[in-house]
């Protein structure tokens, strides 16, 4: 029997069944069901600097292979977003030059890309409201431009500058008068960002999301759907069933992708005009970016009408990626470059930044467990070898 070596927090080693692959299948037709898309994140060059503080040196070979293989397996791109290291690493040159790599790539392969607009090419920490929809703008112009579909992301220099929740409706009522397509509004969290608290104008989500809601309304035509990254299914539930037709949530869950996405047993229900109301969550999660063919396996057997298969398939990875999102839960992009890393998809457990020192050890190994259990490893016997070689080389034998 081949085993995996893992690793505990006290430095115990112990063995698991190395498990086979899923043997998931790549769709022969368009996913139906669900509209997903997996957050995928940068691979930089070996050589490169990656130390923090250090610009973004990309390995464009890896970086857009990975995106050519998301696009495989039926799913779409969301990029230049926080998985890419926004904010954290990605630098705004770097970022510019993604959103154009990744619209050819998106192009050439008839996948659907979206990417992220924000503010962060501005280098001053505090600006005021008209430069905030300025820098807003600009990104916006630069995403359409190159033919992606636009994700307005949460500002930073927004969080800081806004005194009140009408400081937000003036900004994204700017913002979305210039779109000229419509755009995904992304609410990212606090557990993903500490310095986004308050957005919206108020900490708890009922108020926050009341105002979310009103910007919807005053922009109907504008809003293609909202992004959720509270990491709590009963906001994203509660704005689900207020959001106007033809308006998708996007869940950024990764906690509670599974039953989000899943829905209730009966799949629409009336409103009170009579229209029917989706009970499910679409996706741009960047746990998808960490387990591509099973998110996509999961969601052809959704396709099929089976939701048993849909929940045994998919189901085993909501722990894995509790475990990859884990607090603090910004560094959960180690994760996902890690396992992209164990399935062969970049040469070398390397980021920008240096980010891929923000996991100890047993975290990693509890990753490499859960990925395991879950039939996520894509080729187990090379990631086996890599992560064998990542103990050998501090020092725990296998």
């Amino acid at each position: 029997m081949t085993t995996l070596r893992l690793l505990a927090a006290d430095g115990a080693t112990s063995d698991a069944a190395l498990n086979d692959s899923g043997g998931y299948q790549r769709p022969t037709a368009p996913l139906r069901s669900r509209v997903a898309y997996a957050a995928a994140h940068v691979v930089p060059k070996v050589h490169a600097d990656n130390t923090p503080g250090q610009p973004a040196d990309i390995d464009w070979d890896s970086t857009l292979a990975f995106r050519r293989n998301v696009y495989s397996w039926g799913l779409g791109v969301a990029d230049a977003m926080d998985t890419a290291q926004r904010n954290m690493g990605l630098d705004a040159a770097a970022t510019r030059e993604l959103i154009a790599r990744s619209a050819e790539v998106a192009r050439e392969e008839g996948g659907s890309v979206v990417v992220g607009v924000n503010t962060d090419h501005v280098d001053e920490t505090n600006i005021s409201l008209d430069q905030v929809i300025d820098a807003y703008v600009s990104q916006l112009e630069y995403t359409e431009e190159q033919g992606a579909g636009p994700v307005l992301m949460a500002s930073r220099h927004l969080a800081r500058v806004a005194a009140s929740a009408d400081d937000y409706r003036r900004v994204y009522r700017a913002v979305l008068s210039r779109a000229t397509s419509p755009v995904v509004l992304h609410w990212l969290g606090t557990a993903f960002d500490p310095e986004l608290a308050g957005y919206f104008g108020a900490d708890d989500w009922q108020t926050a999301s009341a105002v979310l809601l009103d910007i919807i309304a005053e922009n109907p035509d504008k809003v293609a759907g909202v992004k959720m990254s509270l990491l709590n299914a009963e906001s994203e539930i509660s704005v689900r069933e207020r959001l106007p037709e033809g308006v998708r949530m996007f869940t950024g869950d990764d906690f509670n992708y599974v039953g989000l996405i899943g829905g209730l047993e009966d799949p629409v229900a009336e409103r009170g005009g009579g229209a029917a109301e989706p009970k499910h969550s679409d996706a741009l999660l960047g746990a998808f970016a960490a387990i591509t063919p099973v998110a996509s396996a999961a969601i052809q057997a959704l396709d099929a009408g089976d939701h048993a298969a849909y929940q045994r398939i998919l189901g085993p990875t909501e722990e894995l990626s509790r475990q990859v999102f884990a607090a603090p839960t910004f560094y959960y992009k180690t994760g996902v470059a890690f396992l992209a890393w164990l399935n062969g998809h970049q040469p070398a457990f390397q980021m920008v930044g240096g980010l891929h020192s923000a996991r100890s050890l047993p975290h990693l190994s509890r990753i490499v467990e859960l990925a395991n259990a879950s039939l996520a490893l894509e080729n187990p016997e090379l990631a086996r070898e890599r992560w064998h070689g990542m103990l050998r080389l501090n020092g725990v034998y296998a």
